[in-house]
This record gives structure tokens, C-alpha cells and sequence, in this order.
């Protein structure tokens, strides 16, 4: 084999290494407009996911319904994420806005501070076997993730430990959880603050839009449930 034949594969090799190195690019959503007050669609109601966290300045009862409607509880939670990151507080998604919300994202769907597998079964099943389908649950889990984004946000950026998701319905049993638990459809999950306290953590929890809050000696349980009332427990229950 020619010298110049080894140097040619040799700088090959060394491409097609480098390549499988590169972090894919993040998939930003693409927004196509400008959103405001009165305005609906699609496009708002990915917004309302992604703000879902900034649902209130203090312990309170309130959501930020994912409707697809611009109302006065939408422009509000834009307002407190500007305010969190630094960007003009007018409760118009503009394109600072928007690119803010896509940094938030990356390129399968998940948040920068998640993984979707931080929140599989811990039986293997990954978001099988629950109460309602894998896709459902993935993007229920979608959402949960961006209220947790919310909660670190408010923690100073402190890393937020997922103990427990998503739970398979076999998985759910052997743990000794309710059968209708919250964490069988993906929209529950069990945490602990790096350097936080549970009482820190739940002050976070109830700003934040979780209708489903109990303290625990060394984590604290948060849950959207009055969200999905489908999934039969449509009630605030707040055990803090």
C-alpha cells in the first residue's frame, strides 16, 4: 500500500471520528410569528408548555392551562420567565423570547437539564406499561420537564436529582404505590435540589404549577394532576 494511499485513509479515519464526536445540534421549534395577548394556535400552545412554570410570583393555586389560548395567565407567566432570564418584560414572545425558550430544548425533544431516560421505569420498561401509551407518557414527561427547568431556575440553577419518574404499572405495584399513582402516566416525579431543603423545594413546587405536592423526609413529590383530569384525580392536593 502507497504512502500516499495510508495518509488518504489515515485522514478518513480521523474525519469520521471527529464527526461521531459533534454533539447533535439542538432542533429549535420554529416559530413563525411573533405571540401575544388573543392570540391561539399551536404555536401558543407550545408556549404555555414551556412557561407552564412561571405560574405564579408566590404559593398559589395556578396553572397555566395548555389551551392554545393567549389569555391573561399566559402573558403573566411569559412575563416572570423574562424577568428570570434577563429579557425585556413586555409578555410578548418575540424573537428574544423565542430563542430563549428553544436554548431551553434540545435536539430529541428533551430539556437541557433532562434526559427522557432520568425518568424511565426503573423496572427497564422505559415509558411502557403504564396506564396510558409510551407516547403519551414521553410527552407528558415532555412538559413535567419544563417545570422542572422553572423550579432549577428558581434554585439558583442548582441540579435537580430525579429519583423517581415514570413508573410501569408492574413497577408501581412492587414499590408499594397507589394504583392510580400519578407517576404511571408520566406526569409526577419525585425530587431532591442539590443543596436545597424539602421546605425550599416545595416553596419552588408552589409557584411553579404543580396542583399535586407532598413532602417527604429527603425528597418531595410533584405532580400536575388537575391538568389531566381524564387520569382521575383532578383535585389540589397539597402535603407539605
Amino acid at each position: 500500500m502507497s504512502r500516499m494511499l495510508i495518509r488518504v485513509l489515515s485522514a478518513l479515519v480521523m474525519t469520521l471520528l471527529a464527526t461521531s464526536l459533534v454533539q447533535p445540534v439542538a432542533q429549535a421549534y420554529t416559530w413563525n410569528r411573533v405571540l401575544k395577548s388573543g392570540d391561539s394556535g399551536a404555536d401558543v400552545r407550545e408556549v404555555q408548555v414551556r412557561v407552564a412554570g412561571w405560574a405564579a410570583d408566590s404559593a398559589s393555586r395556578s396553572v397555566v392551562k395548555v389551551d392554545g389560548t393567549f389569555g391573561a395567565s399566559t402573558e403573566a407567566a411569559v412575563k416572570r420567565f423574562q424577568k428570570a432570564y434577563g429579557l425585556t418584560v413586555n409578555g410578548t414572545v418575540d424573537s428574544a423570547t423565542q430563542s430563549k425558550l428553544n436554548s431551553l430544548q434540545k435536539s430529541d425533544g428533551s430539556t437541557k437539564h433532562f434526559t427522557f431516560s432520568e425518568f424511565h421505569s426503573k423496572d427497564g420498561k422505559g415509558f411502557s406499561g403504564g396506564n396510558v401509551s409510551a407516547s403519551e407518557v414521553k410527552e407528558n414527561v415532555r412538559r413535567l420537564m419544563y417545570k422542572l427547568e422553572a423550579i432549577r431556575k428558581k434554585a439558583g440553577d442548582r441540579a435537580i436529582t430525579v429519583n423517581s419518574g415514570f413508573r410501569s404499572k408492574s413497577h408501581n405495584s412492587s414499590v408499594g404505590g397507589a394504583r392510580n399513582s400519578q407517576h404511571t402516566y408520566g406526569i409526577a416525579a419525585d425530587i431532591v435540589i442539590s443543596g436545597r431543603s424539602v421546605s425550599q423545594t416545595i416553596g419552588y413546587a408552589q409557584t411553579s404549577g404543580f396542583s399535586g405536592i407532598i413532602r417527604y423526609s429527603s425528597f418531595t413529590h410533584v405532580d400536575s394532576r388537575v391538568e389531566y383530569p381524564a387520569y382521575g384525580a383532578a383535585s389540589w392536593y397539597w402535603a407539605v
